[in-house]
């Protein structure tokens, strides 16, 4: 992968974080989705704006995703309230069978079957309440060939 050539003088941009902000009249209720169900912290909230935090693998960094109302007071105004297309949340966890059940068995809607597919991932989705598809994975051993079919000839 390339990498920007900086000119003289000029300095890397270092970013500190990049997360969603989902705005939806639903903000509490999603909120409580993702705390109660995938053990995310409340960094930061006021009456129109939350930012959360879920937990760290040993080997990897938190996620972090941020909640808005519509008719938050910021400016520039919108964005507009997220109306459920176009977006899915891929949240990656160790043992995808685990989670499967335990949120199964909390009631959360469940929009795909637990499936291993072909590429290489377990996985299953869930909706939250805020209209956001939740792509719950688990990385795993892809079918024996299955990415042959995908390799980007360097050319050699």
């Amino acid at each position: 992968m390339a990498k920007a050539e900086l000119t003289k003088g000029e300095t890397r941009m270092r970013v500190r974080d990049l997360y969603p902000l989902i705005t939806t009249p639903n903000m509490a209720e999603a909120k409580e989705f993702y705390v109660t169900h995938f053990a995310f912290n409340t960094v930061f909230e006021a009456s129109w704006f939350v930012y959360l935090s879920g937990p760290a693998a040993e080997d990897a960094r938190g996620a972090t995703l941020a909640l808005m109302l519509p008719d938050h007071p910021s400016n520039p105004p919108g964005p507009e309230a997220f109306n459920g297309l176009g977006m899915i949340l891929t949240v990656e966890v160790d043992d995808a069978s685990a989670v499967f059940e335990r949120l199964s068995g909390e009631g959360v809607p469940i929009i795909h079957p637990l499936t291993d597919e072909d590429w290489g991932q377990r996985r299953f989705m869930t909706r939250d309440p805020a209209g956001v598809l939740v792509d719950v994975v688990q990385q795993i051993e892809p079918k024996a060939g299955y990415w042959d079919q995908y390799t980007i000839s360097d050319g050699n």
